[in-house]
């Protein structure tokens, strides 16, 4: 029954493994050919690059004015990050605590706003963006991200902040804490694991995001790493090889910042699933 059991448990493990491997064929595509000239990408996409051409990512930092871009995505990324947690933190935390058929209302609408396809509502969003003068700013591309990751960061706290005991809010206010200070000196501390998890879920989605910002950044200077790759690709030239190179640049520190917070989300996910 053990050699039986322990057969099966090692033949998930070979298919885990041959699913990750499949998943990581596109990163071998976009890391091989990034290091290959053009004319060899042309050639053979598949093969490993006869001669490293790391001059690719010089030109590709040079011509994306990569500094730029990156602070550009940067200060989207971080400052979207700190509205969406400072808000939507507090509208969770009253929609748990206020017991009222209203709270349940807003709730659902806000989950329900989940569902609504972001191409259905492009057309609408430029042009009240442009009325109240949101376009071709970062600021206002902030704004936006507030409004389209509200709902599940608050479905994400909501959850979460369910599993608080009362009790531990009680004694606060019994010590004269006020209301304010019982959610910034109580609850929020509590709320780390499920924060960092918002924050990296809302990092990946921001940080590659290519289709607001495409609408509401207009000026060169204002552009984020996604937008200043797609100009690598014009009407009668493609430039895979810098392009590619460009996007390897866009991931590294993406990728840096998930494996120094990947235990900090599966303690959130994991508590989440226990509360």
């Amino acid at each position: 029954m053990g050699n039986k059991y322990t057969g099966k448990i090692f033949t998930v493990e070979i298919l885990a493994i041959l699913i990750g491997l499949i998943f990581l064929i596109p990163f071998y595509y976009v890391v091989s050919n990034s290091l290959k000239s053009f004319s060899e990408i042309l050639t053979n996409t598949s093969s490993l690059p006869s001669v490293l051409q790391f001059q690719n990512y010089v030109n590709a930092f040079e011509q994306l004015n990569y500094l730029k871009v990156f602070t550009n995505s940067l200060i989207v990324t971080i400052a979207s990050n700190i509205v969406l947690v400072v808000f939507c933190s507090m509208a969770a935390y009253m929609l748990v605590r206020t017991k009222k058929r209203i709270s349940n209302v807003i709730f659902m609408l806000f989950v329900a706003a989940m569902v609504i396809p972001f191409q259905s509502i492009m057309i609408p969003l430029v042009k009240t963006a442009g009325t109240l003068g949101l376009l071709n700013s970062i600021w206002g591309l902030v704004i936006m991200y507030l409004g389209f990751g509200s709902g599940i960061t608050i479905f994400l706290y909501h959850g979460f902040i369910k599993g608080i005991p009362v009790e531990l809010e009680e004694a606060a206010i019994i010590d004269g804490c006020t209301p304010f200070g019982v959610f910034w000196k109580i609850v929020f501390p509590l709320l780390k694991p499920i924060t960092v998890t918002i924050m990296i879920l809302n990092s990946l989605w921001i940080w590659n995001d290519f289709l607001l910002p495409s609408l509401v950044l207009q000026d060169p200077e204002l552009r984020t790493i996604p937008l200043a790759t797609f100009f690598f690709f014009g009407q009668y030239t493609k430039q895979w090889d810098l392009a590619l190179a460009a996007l390897v640049l866009g991931i590294i520190p993406l990728l840096i910042f998930f494996f120094s917070m990947q235990k900090h989300i599966i303690k959130g996910i994991t508590s989440g699933s226990i509360k």
